[in-house]
């Protein structure tokens, strides 16, 4: 199997040196800072009550990245499935709620105590002034960019839920079956009606994994089939045959490093049936194709595209966005007559 790997990357060797540059990632700059954004959020929010606080977030992030890197993923779709149904509001980090339901069955156990364990580091310097939403959507920002991606900030703000999004909300979350017309209406409905928004945020599925289950067939049979797809055949189907469901990398070349090469092997023909099929479908249709394409050939098209949906995500607005708490522990509400406030 690690032979085959090496195969692989051997076999598009000259596609990596078309998409990515020798232009080091730390040369990127923030996005433009601004003193308030949509619903009274600031990039300058904390700077009074808690100076300290982004440099906390970082150290640990960094921390936790050197000892798993595998973090950056599971951050990632823990910021995207807690924003997703009723805005950035730390709902989902409640115990006995949304984290039960279907779609988001297998959020990664290390995120979420790194979410708290980080809260507990701001909450002892700082005192009880900011939020898990908060310190979620920083801890994010600062995974992607220390696994290789942009940099850039955030506003912030933003107040802990005092429940969990509903049901119905929660089973808004597009599955990996869904269809273009699907994404792009869900993504519509969210707030990010730009197919730009669709499809850069798929790009996070360069540092993720799914189980085989959820990728089309894939015989690894034939001439024309490449290394990679050979060897997501051979995982998957050791996998079935020991009846079990195997999670496998869905960037097999770099799959710890935050960068364009998920697009770039999704744009392989060969790799059909084994890369997501919602992923597939933004390939192949006319309206996303050509920016699967174009953030194939141009990672830094990519990353200022991500860096901009990022911080529109994080800023969805909710049902009731200035109403919440600074929870204790993000896992659970404040005791009555605590911490809840509005803004």
């Amino acid at each position: 199997m690690g032979g085959a790997l090496l195969a692989a990357a051997a076999a598009v060797g000259l596609l990596l040196l078309a998409a990515v540059s020798a232009r080091p990632v730390s040369t990127l700059l923030p996005a433009n800072e601004t003193s308030s954004t949509n619903g009274g959020l600031s990039v300058y929010f904390h700077l009074d009550s808690c100076p300290q606080l982004e440099t906390i977030v970082r150290s640990n992030v960094d921390a936790a990245l050197r000892q798993n890197a595998r973090l950056t993923a599971g951050l990632l779709r823990l910021f995207f499935h807690d924003c997703f149904p009723q805005a950035c509001d730390a709902s989902i980090l409640l115990d006995n709620g949304e984290r039960n339901l279907a779609p988001n069955v297998g959020l990664q156990q290390e995120a979420l105590q790194l979410i708290d364990d980080i809260r507990a580091n701001v909450h002892a310097q700082c005192g009880p002034t900011v939020s898990c939403a908060d310190i979620t959507v920083l801890a994010t920002r600062d995974a992607v960019n220390l696994a290789g991606g942009p940099a850039f900030t955030v506003p912030l703000g933003r107040l802990d839920s005092l429940a969990p999004a509903s049901d119905s909300d929660v089973f808004k979350l597009p599955p990996p079956t869904a269809t273009v017309d699907d994404l792009l209406s869900a993504f519509t409905n969210a707030g990010l009606s730009d197919p730009a928004d669709l499809v850069s945020l798929s790009g996070a599925h360069t540092v993720g994994k799914a189980r085989c289950s959820a990728f089309g067939a894939a015989d690894g049979q034939g001439a024309d089939v490449d290394m990679v797809t050979k060897c997501v055949a051979e995982t998957c189907s050791a996998a079935a045959a020991g009846g079990g469901d195997r999670l496998r990398d869905l960037d097999f070349l770099t799959p710890t490093a935050f960068d364009n090469l998920y697009f770039v092997e999704l744009t392989l023909k060969k790799n059909k049936g084994v890369m997501l099929p919602s992923d597939q479908g933004l390939a192949s249709d006319p309206r996303t194709s050509w920016l699967v394409q174009g953030f194939a050939d141009n990672h830094w098209w990519f990353f200022d595209q991500f860096r901009t949906s990022m911080i529109k995500m994080s800023q969805l607005r909710g049902p009731q966005p200035n109403v919440g708490e600074v929870r204790r522990s993000c896992s659970t509400r404040n005791p009555s007559g605590g911490l809840a406030a509005t803004a």
